[in-house]
Parts: structure tokens; C-alpha cells; sequence
């Protein structure tokens, strides 16, 4: 069947096991595989929640595990132990901006449920903030409005650089406060210089042309369709999902040369 290919295969279910939280006692729940599939059923198609296929269990099942397991920091833990072994030597840091669906934006109450959403060209957006290492694979990830300026919203993503590592990063991150406090850490920022900069910095272009593996992780990334429009009323749970799918690329990268 066709949507078997958006379940985890054995390589990939033996990376996440043993992440899961444990129960030792009590009642059994509901198989762990089965409800994960169903979570990554629901994020590749982007339907919604309650469409998840009876085969994967009742749908409420995987909403509220997601759930809580997001709240407990589940799916944080998975994204740090598979990222754990990135390349650091040389990293990228770029944004993108997802179109807020109608569903998403109709927050009730005090307004929320509906933070990292904001006004732009596109319209209603949330921007998903990705620093990649030097096989275009995540380290960092965050959310911001969609208006957000990228140079200030990546500030606190870059605390993991240090002594000779070099950023990539495009003129939104054009900066003398964000190449200096790369500098104190020893870090290089070979961020492409705005065209009116009287000062203008040192610049390889031949290590720019690197900076095209963030642009196909968001490639990746948006492959699932939970991601790539945000249903999500909550910008927590909507931040999950993104580290879910990030986290899937991660692993599929380790199954490649396994």
C-alpha cells in the first residue's frame, strides 16, 4: 500500500526506541510504533488530525501523545540525541516562511495559541529559523513571526560556534554586532556583505556557494505537508512537528551510509 511508505522502517524505529520514555508498571500503552506512525502519517500528508487511518489506532490516541509527549519533551530529547553528531566545522543559518492556514489563525481566547504568526508579504506566516551543519542537516531550530528580522531572530542560535568554525549566512545577517560576537568566540562570519557597506568585511565566495545546503534542507523539510503549511494552533506544537520531520531527516541520513 502506498501510505505504508510514510511509516518508520526497522533502521529507523531502532534509533527512536530506545529515546521513548519508559513505563515499567501500569497499564500498557497503546504500541508505541503503531501511535508514531500515525504521528508521521498526519505530518508527510498534512490532513487533519482526525483523519489519521484506524490501522495506526484511534486518532485521538496519537493527537494526545503528541501531546504529551511534547510537554514532557519527548520529541526535544529525539531532535538533540539524533543531531548530537553534527559536523561543526563549517554551518549555515538561513529562515523560511510558511503560510499560516485559516484553521491555525482562528485562535480562540486571549490570543495565545496564535504566537509566532505575524504579517508579511505572504500574508499570515510563521518563519522557521534552521542552522545546518556541513552536510545540510539540523542543529538548531526556532520559530519567529513571519515580519521578524532574520539577523536579530538568529542571535541566540549561535552560542555552538566557536574556535575556527565558520558561518554561512545570506544579507539578512549582515551585521557588525553578530560578526563581532562570532569573533570573541574565535568563530568567522563569511556572511555576504549589504552592496552600501563602507566597511566591507572579508568574503569568500567560493565558501558561499556552500550555503545552498540550508535551502535544501528546507527543501526536505517541507517534503512534509504538516510543515510546510502550519495547521497548528500552537506554535509549540507546531515546533514539535518541525523537529519530528528533522528529526526523520537525520535518521534517513545516518540509514544512507549505514
Amino acid at each position: 500500500m502506498a501510505a505504508r511508505r510514510y511509516e518508520l522502517s526497522d533502521f529507523e524505529w531502532s534509533i527512536i526506541e530506545p529515546l521513548l520514555p519508559n513505563k515499567p508498571r501500569g497499564v500498557p500503552r497503546v504500541d508505541d510504533r503503531r501511535v508514531l506512525n500515525g504521528i508521521y502519517w498526519r505530518l508527510r500528508t498534512g490532513s487533519p488530525w482526525a483523519d489519521i487511518p484506524e490501522r495506526y489506532g484511534p486518532s485521538t490516541t496519537c493527537y494526545n501523545r503528541f501531546v504529551r509527549w511534547r510537554k514532557l519533551g519527548v520529541w526535544d530529547r529525539i531532535f538533540a540525541a539524533v543531531s548530537a553528531a553534527y559536523d561543526g566545522d563549517l554551518q549555515m543559518v538561513d529562515s523560511s516562511s510558511i503560510r499560516v492556514h485559516q484553521h491555525a489563525d482562528a485562535a480562540p481566547g486571549d490570543g495565545t495559541h496564535a504566537r509566532c504568526m505575524g504579517r508579511s508579504r505572504g500574508g499570515l506566516t510563521t518563519k522557521i529559523h534552521a542552522l545546518v551543519d556541513a552536510n545540510g542537516l539540523p542543529i538548531t531550530l526556532k520559530l519567529s513571526e513571519g515580519q521578524a528580522h532574520d539577523g536579530r531572530s538568529a542571535a541566540d542560535m549561535l552560542d555552538g560556534l566557536g574556535n575556527g568554525q565558520i558561518l554561512l549566512a545570506d544579507r539578512a545577517y549582515d551585521s557588525d554586532a553578530l560578526r563581532a560576537a562570532l569573533a570573541e568566540r574565535g568563530a568567522w562570519a563569511n556572511i555576504k556583505p549589504m552592496p552600501r557597506r563602507r566597511n566591507v568585511p572579508a568574503f569568500s565566495a567560493f565558501l558561499y556557494r556552500y550555503r545552498n545546503l540550508v535551502e535544501r534542507f528546507f527543501s526536505k523539510l517541507k517534503h512534509f505537508r504538516a510543515v510546510a503549511t502550519r495547521y497548528e494552533k500552537h506554535d509549540a506544537n507546531y515546533l514539535a512537528l518541525v523537529k519530528l520531520a528533522a528529526s526523520r531527516i537525520w535518521i534517513r541520513a545516518y540509514e544512507s551510509v549505514a
